[in-house]
C-alpha cells in the first residue's frame, strides 16, 4: 500500500477554491453540507485553511487573475492532496473557455485526481465522485 492510499483511509477534510464562475457549483457544494446530503456522515468536513485539508475542491474556470492564487494554495497544501475539478468550467473551462482571460481548466494549472462534470453537477454526483475515488484507493 502506497503512502497516498494509506493517507486517505480516515475522514477527509475538504478545502473549497472557487475560480471565476457563475457560482452555481458553489451552491451545489454548499448543498452537500446541508442535512439532506450530509457529507459529514462520510467523515468529510469543510475546513477554512488548505493547510489542514486532504482534498482540494476546485470549481469555476481559471482565469489569469486567479491562476496565481490557485498555484499558491496548491503549494501550501500538505502532500499528498486529492484535487477534485468540479463542474464543466473546472473540467474544461465550460462557457468561459473562449474568453481572452481564460488561463485553462484546472488540470492545466495543477494535477487533478477526480473530475466531476456537469453544469452544475448535482450534490449526489459530487459525493459519488469523491466516494468512488476513495473506494478505488
Amino acid at each position: 500500500m502506497g503512502f497516498k492510499e494509506h493517507c486517505f483511509k480516515k475522514s477527509l477534510w475538504l478545502f473549497h477554491f472557487g475560480g471565476a464562475s457563475c457560482n452555481n457549483c458553489d451552491i451545489e457544494i454548499l448543498d452537500c453540507l446541508t442535512p439532506r446530503y450530509d457529507v459529514e456522515r462520510f467523515g468529510m468536513v469543510l475546513v477554512g485553511s488548505v493547510r489542514h485539508a486532504d482534498v482540494l475542491l476546485v470549481n469555476g474556470s481559471i482565469n489569469t487573475k486567479c491562476r496565481d492564487r490557485l498555484l499558491e494554495i496548491y503549494k501550501q497544501a500538505p502532500k499528498p492532496i486529492v484535487v477534485v475539478a468540479i463542474g464543466a468550467c473546472g473540467c474544461t473551462g465550460g462557457i468561459f473557455a473562449e474568453g481572452n482571460t481564460f488561463a485553462g481548466p484546472v488540470d492545466k494549472i495543477i494535477p487533478v485526481d477526480v473530475y466531476i462534470p456537469g453544469c452544475p453537477p448535482k450534490p449526489e454526483a459530487i459525493l459519488a465522485g469523491i466516494v468512488n475515488f476513495l473506494n478505488k484507493n
